[in-house]
């Protein structure tokens, strides 16, 4: 099992994907987003530039309707380049997220929950 360090808040929340601030974010890795309703349920599995993904989902309307089943939350971590697809599919597989159907074709790569 690969063992990633998944992004909290300082205080030990997890962060809002409509307000995280992502400036000084650089990482290439994995993410997670998922909306806290009872229960709540991952929305979207992906990788790549954190960043650059993140700030585009912000203004996906596919992911940001799931707000009104609960809060919409992100983590992430850094992976390498070439277990980023594995790790990706490895998360779609265990959490079914809402959106998104074209997961890598790769291995799956197990890696630690961030629950």
């Amino acid at each position: 099992m690969l063992s990633v360090n998944w992004i909290k808040l300082q205080a030990g929340g997890w962060c809002r994907l409509a307000t995280v601030s992502l400036d000084s974010v650089v990482a290439t890795g994995v993410y997670i987003i998922w909306h806290a309703g009872n229960p709540g349920r991952v929305v979207y599995v992906g990788q790549g530039d954190i960043k650059a993904r993140l700030q585009a989902h912000r203004n996906n309307r596919s992911i940001t309707q799931h707000s009104q089943s609960g809060e919409l939350h992100v983590t992430w971590a850094s992976v390498p380049a070439n277990q980023m697809g594995g790790v990706e599919r490895y998360l779609a597989d265990q959490w079914s997220p809402l959106i998104g159907d074209a997961h890598p074709q790769d291995l799956p790569i197990q890696v630690n929950s961030p629950w």
